[in-house]
């Protein structure tokens, strides 16, 4: 009965597609599945502009979401996900578990081959690639920024990479055939399944890597292949050409048949006019022109919403700042020390006003008062964002101007008896190449000094860098206010953890995640204001209850309803105390687009979501009305979908 329930959904929406795409006029092209009149274009050529640039083809040693759009069509994974989210076999046709869940075996699709930059076959893809994967990951000199998402599951691959063990062989990963693969896990690991999608399980060719001599993936030809698309070119700051693997295993799904890519640092405020001239097929519409967009006859059945993400966003402050002159580092530590003059600014932002400047037409939808976006994973049927003390976050208004005041007061007498001097300097950095976040840091900007006065702060609004700005910018601790996010990488409550807590951070300094800082003290504001610690101790001491929560979350390995519990017991506590303040999904706002939305792969968590596989390039771009009812069509056949798989 379930299974003729999610056929009767796969049929409602691809007949409601069908439908949709024709009012919205076809064209002569034939898709390449067949059929009459199609609103796609068969064999396309997919043309987009960038301003965000590549930094790596080296998808084991990448944790960037840039080089993951790559990743994700050049390597397939074990497993992927179809439209809706369900697992589906990928470069694993089956798998099995041990009755204790710790050994998972999985049978590799036998042919499946590597192809160099030029198409040329290089080998076939083995169980033996894998383990080599993990091996490249766990070496400390290959700097490999996901070795965690390896060491906190697989047996003993945290021993081998702090050198306790030697023994590669002992590392829970091992090729017992060509064709036959296992991971030992170090415990029980409930999304397990799920991080299979990640970058760093991806194999790798030992042989070819090797002979890269230090420099795998630093360009197309020094990267193997054995996804849907070969990267014909790749020169950084210029272009990135991708075409489709023919030979690909899985050819007959892939319809676009070439994905090109040019780069230019002002493509958000170039593409628009470029799409109009039929020069490329997506531009992002800000909203500076969306109006006349939306009001030209031309344009206006041409735009629609970017599809939402699961990638967070939230406004955070630096806890270890370098700033650069004449920014005063110390006396911003003081104020940024203080618990009363974060929630200051945490209540004085009025996040619907901010929200505007992505969305002027529906600003609380993509808004979240979590950090964990709602609908991500649930348990007994409760969103993880609507329970324990999450539950009073996710359905309050955190903007409260009587409260910000109440702290502003309370500061200024801590601060003051500790010498700090106002107002209190803040350089707040932004991303030119992210539409619209000048716009928003000017809201808070003028809301927070209108609210809590310029006498009391200065947010110094700064332009970081279009390339590089991690690196130079977040990295370095050039910040104090900064809107940046992050992406799932499996499913559960802990991958958002993990920008705050143990072993990686975004913000707290780094002598913060030693662990001789684990010792169960817990600090009080009274310690600080009365000089018993210091600066660093203090946000060290604040940091260390939050990972006690962590760790104490990822204890809980079986009893998921008390896992999901204590991490919201941890998420609530690190937004109530304003280490971090929500804002919204990333979801880029409006779009122009020729690319197909709803027929591709879909996963919150891992790269399926940036995979060009099973997506089409149309006749026309969708309008507002097209992608509304195909999104509900859409969410209701996902529904039926995953009831089904359950």
């Amino acid at each position: 009965m379930m299974q003729m329930k999610k056929l009767l959904a796969l049929l409602l929406v691809l007949s409601l597609a069908a439908g949709l795409f024709a009012c919205g006029g076809g064209g002569d092209g034939e898709d390449s599945e067949g059929g009459g009149d199609s609103p796609y274009v068969e064999d396309a050529t997919y043309r987009y502009l960038y301003s965000r640039e590549v930094g790596t083809l080296n998808y084991l040693k990448t944790s960037t979401t840039d080089d993951f759009k790559a990743s994700a069509n050049f390597i397939d994974t074990l497993i992927e996900y179809d439209q809706y989210g369900i697992v589906q076999p990928g470069l694993a046709e089956s798998w099995t578990t041990s009755d204790d869940g710790l050994t998972w075996t999985f049978h590799l699709r036998e042919g499946v081959k590597w192809y160099d930059d030029l198409g040329e076959e290089r080998g076939e893809v083995t169980a033996h690639d894998f383990v080599y994967a993990i091996s490249y990951i766990l070496n400390p000199e290959n700097e490999s920024t996901t070795v965690d998402n390896v060491c906190n599951v697989i047996k003993n691959a945290r021993a081998y990479y702090n050198g306790e063990i030697t023994d590669f062989a002992e590392v829970g990963v091992k090729a017992e055939d060509d064709y036959t693969l296992t991971y030992t896990l170090s415990d029980h690991c409930p999304y397990f399944l799920s991080v299979l999608t990640y970058v760093c399980f991806m194999p790798a060719n030992q042989e070819f890597v090797e002979s890269c001599d230090g420099l795998f993936g630093t360009s197309a030809d020094t990267l193997l292949y054995c996804g849907a698309y070969i990267c014909e070119s790749w020169e950084p700051q210029s272009e990135f050409i991708w075409t489709r693997n023919d030979n690909y295993w899985d050819r007959d799904k892939v319809y676009i048949a070439r994905i090109e890519g040019r780069y230019n640092a002002e493509a958000d405020a170039l593409a628009p006019e470029m799409y109009k001239r039929g020069e490329i097929d997506e531009a992002n519409i800000s909203t500076s022109i969306l109006d006349s967009w939306l009001e030209d006859e031309t344009t206006k059945d041409s735009v629609r919403p970017n599809r939402p993400t699961y990638d967070a966003m939230w406004w955070f402050f630096d806890f270890d700042p370098h700033f650069d002159e004449p920014y005063d580092n110390e006396n911003y530590k003081l104020a940024v020390n203080n618990t009363a003059w974060r929630k200051s600014i945490a209540a004085g932002i009025d996040r619907v006003k901010a929200m505007a400047c992505y969305d002027p037409y529906n600003p609380e939808v993509c808004m979240m008062n979590t950090i964990t976006p709602p609908n991500f994973v649930s348990i007994d049927g409760a969103d993880f964002t609507q329970i324990g003390a999450l539950n009073a976050i996710s359905n309050t208004n955190p903007f409260n101007e009587e409260e910000a005041l109440k702290y502003k007061e309370q500061a200024v007498e801590e601060l003051t008896a500790l010498g700090c001097k106002f107002p209190v300097v803040v350089p707040y950095y932004y991303r030119t190449d992210e539409p619209n976040q000048d716009s928003v840091a000017q809201v808070v900007e003028q809301q927070l000094e209108g609210l809590l006065g310029s006498d009391y702060i200065d947010m110094v609004l700064i332009a970081g860098p279009s390339t590089n700005y991690t690196s130079e910018v977040r990295k370095p601790g050039k910040y104090g206010f900064i809107e940046e996010g992050w992406g799932p990488d499996y499913a559960d409550p802990e991958t958002y953890t993990d920008p705050w807590g143990v072993g990686w951070s975004y913000n707290w300094p780094n002598h913060c995640t030693n662990p001789e800082y684990l010792t169960g003290y817990v600090y009080t504001q009274e310690d600080y204001n009365a000089g018993i610690i210091t600066d660093e101790e203090a946000i060290g001491r604040a940091q260390q209850i939050y990972d006690k929560m962590v760790l104490d979350a990822k204890e809980e390995k079986t009893d998921l309803s008390r896992r999901y519990e204590l991490f919201a017991e941890a998420e609530a506590w690190l937004i109530d105390q304003a280490f971090v303040i929500p804002l919204r999904v990333h979801s880029n706002g409006y779009v122009a687009s020729k690319l197909s939305v709803f027929d591709g792969q879909y996963s919150p968590f891992g790269v399926c979501v940036w995979r060009y596989k099973g997506k089409h390039v149309m006749q026309q771009a969708m309008s507002m009305e097209e992608y509304g009812a195909q999104y509900a069509a859409w969410e209701e056949a996902r529904a039926e979908a995953l009831e089904a798989a359950n």
